[in-house]
């Protein structure tokens, strides 16, 4: 038998988020069910509840930072018991066969990954997925994640989408220590990549356009802070990059980053998901240089990353928020007030 839950969403574009009952799938055999403690909240679920991208179906429930309880467990599942402190990130299903899915890699699931919310919901015809703005989900075992007890779970809820998103391009390229790393706009996702950089040994140099941010920067674990505003700084620095991860979520120019890098150097893009402006073509041929793009991270890779967050202690800066309060919250999102998420304390729902 499905069950209901309390939800918060919209019902339309236009619409304040509020108070909903929604209905959960009964658990099948390899489903978990897990009681939400916390939900962060991404800036992707402002952007599907306003219908930013196209293609939002309502009522949107979002949330893709999910931390709670195991409360149930289908008779097949294995990895997991009653009682666990569980996570669940942008993806709760994905064909399992293609070869994205078979190289650990769902986020790219040639099928079409399901992602936690606003995607067809196979088990309720003609219906969406909802995601963790709720009181409950129930997941597939394969796209639960296990959460270190070693570290606080309401700041790990923003590790399953922002910490996920840095940390993925960082393995990819092969980010070391001692290697020059530079992260692009200190907000959900740059304060990550800060955290994340500084533990793997770089030499990590905050880049923004905001000399009030420099203090910030140097307490999450900068080495160094780059006004990219200072024609001066920025010349001092051409040319001295082995990486640098670009957090900027909307178009912006290029070519004074693409400056910054060595010969063979990359810089990856993980925010702006819509056009760029032009950027010049001899910036990356005089010195075979690279811009590339990055999405979350697979299921394996997350589990890597929780574990990695375990062991040197990394959680998301946080403010704890009230699910009543979600409304105001995506206001001051949206003019860049909070340091460095929020996260629902989803107790206020029940």
């Amino acid at each position: 038998m499905s069950s209901t839950a309390k939800a918060f969403g919209a019902k339309a574009s236009d619409a304040d988020l509020e108070l909903m009952q929604i209905e959960r799938r009964a658990v099948t055999e390899k489903d978990v069910q897990i009681d939400i403690l916390y939900c962060g909240v991404c800036h992707s679920d402002i952007h599907t509840v306003r219908n930013d991208w196209g293609g939002s179906q309502y009522p949107v429930i979002p949330g893709h930072e999910i931390i709670g309880k195991v409360t149930d467990v289908g008779s097949g599942v294995s990895k997991f018991k009653v009682g666990d402190l569980v996570g669940v990130g942008c993806l709760v299903d994905s064909c399992q066969t293609c070869s994205s899915c078979k190289d650990d890699l769902e986020q790219f699931c040639e099928n079409g990954a399901t992602f936690t919310y606003n995607s067809p919901n196979k088990y309720f015809e003609g219906l969406q997925t909802y995601g963790g703005y709720s009181t409950g989900i129930v997941v597939d075992e394969s796209f639960v994640l296990k959460v270190p007890d070693t570290i606080d779970p309401k700041g790990a809820a923003p590790l399953l989408c922002a910490g996920i998103t840095t940390w993925s391009p960082l393995r990819h390229w092969n980010v070391k220590k001692g290697d020059k790393v530079g992260i692009v706009g200190l907000g959900g996702l740059g304060h990550m990549g800060v955290k994340f950089a500084n533990a793997l040994g770089a030499h990590v140099v905050m880049i923004t356009t905001s000399p009030s941010k420099a203090a910030d920067a140097k307490d999450l674990g900068a080495h160094e802070v780059l006004i990219s505003k200072d024609p001066e700084q920025m010349q001092q620095h051409m040319g001295s990059f082995d990486f640098i991860l670009n957090t900027i979520p909307v178009g912006h120019e290029m070519d004074p980053y693409i400056a910054l890098l060595k010969r063979d150097a990359t810089m990856v893009l993980v925010g702006a998901v819509e056009p760029l402006k032009p950027f010049h073509g001899g910036g990356l041929i005089m010195g075979r240089k690279r811009i590339a793009g990055s999405l979350i991270g697979g299921l394996k890779e997350t589990q890597e990353m929780l574990d990695f967050c375990g062991e040197h202690n990394i959680v998301s800066d946080i403010e704890v928020i009230n699910m009543q309060d979600i409304n105001k919250a995506y206001e001051r999102v949206i003019s860049a007030d909070v340091k460095y998420r929020f996260v629902i304390d989803m107790a206020s729902l029940k």
